[in-house]
């Protein structure tokens, strides 16, 4: 998301600015602390009060270790709320994930349901609904038994596998790579030369080898660009990381062995040809 266009296109209407913390598609952070410096300009203009929600399902379990000096949480005065998934990089099982709020003022009290079935007044915004506490347990624990420095040392084991990953593709020279360096540790690449073969046929080749590398396009306005993506987490050791790497390498000179795209269209209409006389 482009800030400027961002912040330009908030009027009256507008309820919040929503900046992601690790894409989805290539992890990249939006720059949380230019929308918010736009946004207190535009809200001092307009006399609006419009906020910032954060999407950190990923990013929020990372940039606390990794960026500690990145401004994209409550420091920022205009974002409001936050949420994170646990299932993601808080190291917990599907499952989990929470909201939180800078005050207790800035829950609008419309969100908020009441009940007292169980004796008591319990407030919440949730769906409400009964649901095993297990996730709830085993965040917990993960976030008792590593602690700051423990979580620390997991996203740097993390980010450096993902560097690993990374320069062993550029030794290749046969990829572009798309994700950026700070953000979710993961590694977004393309193919260089698309004339012989495309990302979805390497993700399909390396099926055969035991890795599922998803390949796609991105979303509109860049639907032309066709993308790998490796997601590192905490079970991907340094080993696995540069054994990808060597599989790639070798999917790679198989495919090169391989007919081309364009060879096989022309074979393909010759074949339909034959068939027609």
């Amino acid at each position: 998301m482009d800030p400027e266009q961002a912040v330009e296109m908030v009027d009256e209407n507008t309820i919040c600015v929503a900046a992601i913390l690790g894409s989805t598609l290539n992890g990249e952070f939006e720059d949380v602390k230019r929308i918010n410096d736009l946004l207190e300009e535009k809200n001092k203009e307009t006399g609006w009060e419009t906020a910032i929600h954060v999407d950190a399902a990923s990013g929020g379990f990372i940039a606390p270790f990794l960026y500690p000096e990145l401004e994209w949480d409550f420091r920022l005065p205009w974002v409001k709320s936050i949420n994170v998934s646990g299932h993601k990089y808080g190291l917990v099982y599907p499952g989990i994930g929470w909201c939180v709020w800078r005050t207790k003022e800035d829950l609008p009290d419309d969100l908020v349901f009441h009940i007292n079935y169980l004796g008591t007044d319990q407030p919440t915004f949730t769906l409400n609904f009964s649901k095993g506490s297990s996730q709830v347990i085993a965040q917990y624990y993960q976030l008792i038994r590593h602690g700051f420095e423990g979580h620390k040392n997991i996203m740097e084991n993390c980010q450096e596998n993902a560097m690993v990953i990374k320069e062993g593709l550029e030794k290749t020279g046969r990829f572009n790579i798309v994700s950026k360096d700070q953000g979710v540790p993961l590694v977004a690449f393309s193919l260089k030369d698309h004339t012989r073969h495309d990302e979805f046929e390497v993700s399909d080749m390396l099926r055969r080898f035991g890795w599922i590398v998803p390949a796609y396009t991105m979303p509109a306005d860049a639907q032309h660009v066709t993308v790998l993506r490796v997601v590192i987490r905490e079970e991907f050791s340094r080993t696995l990381a540069e054994r990808l790497v060597l599989d790639i390498d070798t999917v790679m000179n198989q495919l090169d062995a391989l007919p081309s795209n364009d060879v096989m269209v022309v074979l393909c209409s010759l074949s339909c040809l034959c068939r027609q006389r």
